[in-house]
């Protein structure tokens, strides 16, 4: 018997536009919440011809960016500068459970629908704004982007190369977040306390602020006074210890190593033949950032560097070891954990060598009662585990394997 989704039932009212926001309800609807999303008239949310592609555009559809984070939701337009546009939204308002918007802080109240009006009409509505730095803060009115939000919460600063220049990342850290991830846990919070009798409540999301908040381990080397692990390779998560760092492989790809624990580390040491390591690990006194955690870096870097990538797959995807490739996305999207299909085709795989293992070839079965002469001899010094040796096999993730 299926169990009926989480939020089945939840009545979204979603006016957001680009990315933080449509991310946050598109969380929501894949919960099981019925989201309607809101639009202008005209040309609509931005991100319809945002990274539009060329055959998009001839078709006259919106781009896969709105799509992708759009999908699941309803659709409308509603002309909110029009006395009949607000008529409907606060008719749609007194059904809802949510409603979710990204202006900036009081263009809702300007045009005279703002969270006290919805609230007058709806006790129990919770009120989502989601902005840059917040309703109340000295930067209210101020625009801005992922890239300002994460380099004012000290964010971008450590996200940066070895000579200390950040690193622009193709991942929106404080519209996913700060914004939608955020949004969505205060949220649920509210409709929580909304379920127990209560009212409900404006949820002021800053972009700036939470991911200021989650920022926290550059917050523990403040609070120990250890400006150091501020710096690249100067902190255990940022490149100052050779369990857990980045390595380049022969073919020029990555190679990510996490044994931050000693179990790992000596693990990862052992599967290398390099015994001789286990013991330089930070936990048995190796000084993060020192001088003996810096040469073993560049040892471990030049063994990972004379095999490629696949190669160091083969040998340590299957033990546990907390290592793994740094997979492109479109290898991640093709990963069995998160491609159902090519899961799916793993398991069938495994399943029928598991049962060509079971039943011996017809010339095995009929050998006189005894004679063992023709079973494969197996060597135990196998470098390349496979399916039916401890029932795990590598992964082989693109092309170059």
């Amino acid at each position: 018997m299926s169990t009926p989704a989480a939020l089945q039932g939840l009545r979204v009212l979603d006016l957001t536009r680009l990315l933080p926001g449509p991310v946050a309800t598109l969380r929501l609807a894949e919960m099981g919440a019925d989201v309607l999303k809101i639009e202008p008239p005209g040309a609509g949310d931005a991100s319809r011809t945002m990274m539009q592609n060329t055959a998009d555009e001839l078709a006259g559809r919106p781009g896969a960016f709105y799509r992708l984070v759009n999908r699941g939701k309803r659709e409308t337009r509603l002309d909110l500068k029009s006395e009949s546009g607000r008529a409907v939204l606060l008719a749609l308002a007194r059904d809802a459970d949510v409603l979710v918007e990204s202006f900036r802080p009081g263009v809702m109240d300007r045009l005279g629908v703002g969270y006290e009006t919805l609230r007058a009409a709806n006790p129990k509505l919770v009120y989502c704004a989601i902005t840059g730095y917040g309703t109340n803060s000295p930067f209210s009115e101020r625009a801005g982007h992922d890239i300002n939000y994460i380099a004012y919460a000290g964010v971008l600063d450590q996200i940066a190369g070895r000579d200390g220049a950040p690193v622009l990342p193709n991942f929106q850290i404080a519209d996913l977040l700060g914004g939608a991830l955020s949004a969505v846990t205060q949220i649920l919070a509210a409709l929580w306390q909304v379920s127990r009798g209560g009212e409900g409540r404006f949820v002021d999301i800053s972009m700036a602020r939470e991911s200021h908040v989650n920022n926290v381990v550059a917050q523990v080397a403040l609070a120990n006074d250890d400006a150091a692990a501020l710096q690249p390779g100067g902190g255990l998560l940022n490149g100052g210890v050779p369990c857990y760092n980045l390595y380049r492989t022969q073919d020029d790809r990555w190679l990510a190593v996490g044994a931050l624990e000693l179990k790992f580390w000596q693990a990862l040491c052992t599967a290398l033949g390099r015994e001789d390591w286990a013991q330089r690990h930070w936990s048995l006194g190796q000084a993060i950032g020192g001088s003996d955690a810096a040469s073993l870096t560049r040892e471990l870097g030049a063994l990972i560097a004379s095999e490629t990538l696949q190669t160091w797959i083969d040998r340590l995807e299957v033990i546990d070891c907390c290592v793994s490739p740094v997979l492109k996305p479109g290898e991640a999207a093709n990963h069995p954990l998160f491609n159902a299909e090519v899961l799916q085709a793993l398991l069938d795989d495994i399943e029928a060598q598991r049962q060509a293992t079971a039943q011996p070839p017809a010339s095995v079965a009929r050998l006189p009662m005894g004679n063992t002469s023709a079973a494969p001899a197996v060597s135990p010094t196998s470098a390349h585990p496979q399916a039916g040796q401890g029932g795990k096999k590598p992964f082989n993730y693109g092309p170059w394997g």
